[in-house]
């Protein structure tokens, strides 16, 4: 299952964006345009305070010079372990294209603004689903989210449904946001944004 990676052209220091956000952009619209199948994806790694780590697909909802944004229920398994241990690493897993994007740092939650507009662009079905699912649960059955469903139908009838309480978005704030380009052999381009502690940013490669 061994499979050498085919030259797409190196990742050089001379042709990376000046800043983090650039490069992703570029990279993110290429992986749109190449067709990949929700490009937004990203696998999502928490730890317990203990070091236990888990991980998760979800979907990338916004990025800008202060992190990537996504929302979930806060009482979640990630949602938990993030509120004990805020930080968090994010892979975007785009093999097709031969990259990886690897963001590491620590986690704040949104304003509570930020989660009130988001969660209105949300489909009412979804809308009803952030208050119909006690995530990470264990549950008897499959009737039990359709109860929950329900209820949730009956309480909110054909009015506004507002964002749960226990519902919001999550921030990552990257200390550092690796880009990975495979290349032939094994030897790989990784080339790192890292945050200084003065806060500027530096530009790294990394054996591969």
């Amino acid at each position: 299952m061994r499979r050498d990676y085919t030259e797409r052209g190196p990742l050089l220091e001379t042709s990376l964006e000046p800043v983090w956000t650039s490069q992703f952009a570029v990279w993110f619209a290429d992986a749109v345009s190449f067709g990949l199948p929700e490009p937004n994806a990203m696998v999502v790694s928490t730890a317990t305070p203990a070091g236990r780590p888990s991980a998760r697909t979800v979907l990338l909802k916004d990025y800008d010079e202060r992190g990537f944004t996504f929302f979930t229920n806060y009482e979640s398994r990630k949602g938990s372990e993030l509120a004990a241990n805020p930080y968090a690493s994010l892979v975007f897993p785009w093999f097709a294209m031969q990259r990886q994007v690897i963001v590491a740092g620590a986690v704040e939650r949104v304003s509570r603004a930020e989660t009130k507009q988001y969660f209105a662009t949300r489909p009412r079905g979804s809308q009803l689903g952030a208050w119909a699912s006690p995530q990470s649960r264990v549950l008897p059955d499959r009737a039990a989210v359709e109860a929950g469903l329900a209820a949730a139908e009956e309480r909110f009838g054909d009015g506004p449904v507002p964002p749960p309480p226990h519902w919001g978005g999550l921030r990552v704030l990257p200390e550092t946001v690796e880009f990975w380009q495979g290349r032939s052999n094994r030897l790989h381009d990784r080339l790192r944004f890292r945050r200084t502690d003065e806060g500027s940013w530096i530009v790294e490669r990394l054996a591969p």
